[in-house]
């Protein structure tokens, strides 16, 4: 490398190990990788931006609740425990398939990360589709402006739900690509798209505690 920078040598001479097709193409040249691929450092990129937003979302929340006297505001139902504790344990679960097709994809076996790939969407597809109706739901009862209480819950749960939309659909992708057959390039979405799921459940989570931390 220190002769090519120098011009000592020919840049077609540089390995292109995102061009390998095949399972055992693709173990070969994930094996001989040094650090993380440009696809996982640009998702934990995007992963600490989102990360920042949604701490000021949840420092919001503190800021609006230690300073109104009543929380939340009387008039306001006081939100379920057992619904939302159910659902995100069923969303953080999602990770652990995410994270083996992961493992899978960049072991070379294709199939394996396909189908691990394709359990956890069917899991994040009917958790997006029962959150945003009862979302809608809500919507119905409890005005959004009404009050502080308000607005700041449907912002986190909004934001929230938004994120694991996208990853429902960078899920979709994946499984589209991987049901084509397995490239390094999927093998590194493939981590990438792990993390990003890593990130939307952790965040799902620090978000449930902090709306039912209104019922302390």
């Amino acid at each position: 490398m220190t002769d090519l920078l120098a011009g000592d040598g020919n840049l077609r001479a540089i390995p292109r190990t995102t061009k390998a097709t095949g399972g055992p193409a693709v173990s070969r040249a994930v094996a001989g990788r040094r650090g993380l691929p440009a696809a996982v450092w640009g998702m934990l990129v995007l992963i600490a931006a989102e990360g920042t937003l949604f701490a000021c979302f949840v420092a919001t929340y503190f800021y609006l609740r230690f300073n109104t006297p009543v929380w939340p505001p009387r008039g306001v139902p006081e939100p379920r425990v057992v619904v939302p504790l159910i659902m995100l344990a069923v969303l953080v679960a999602t990770s652990v398939p995410m994270q083996l097709a992961s493992l899978r994809a960049r072991a070379g076996r294709a199939g394996a990360a396909f189908l691990l790939v394709l359990a956890a969407l069917v899991v994040q597809a009917g958790y997006v589709a029962y959150q945003i109706d009862d979302f809608r739901g809500q919507l119905r009862h409890v005005p959004i402006s009404e009050n502080a209480y308000t607005s700041i819950y449907y912002v986190l749960l909004g934001a929230d739900h938004a994120h694991v939309l996208v990853g429902v659909l960078f899920s979709l992708w994946l499984a589209t690509k991987l049901a084509r057959g397995l490239t390094t390039y999927r093998a590194n979405a493939t981590q990438a798209i792990a993390w990003y799921w890593h990130a939307v459940n952790a965040i799902t989570v620090v978000v449930v505690a902090t709306i039912l931390s209104a019922r302390a």
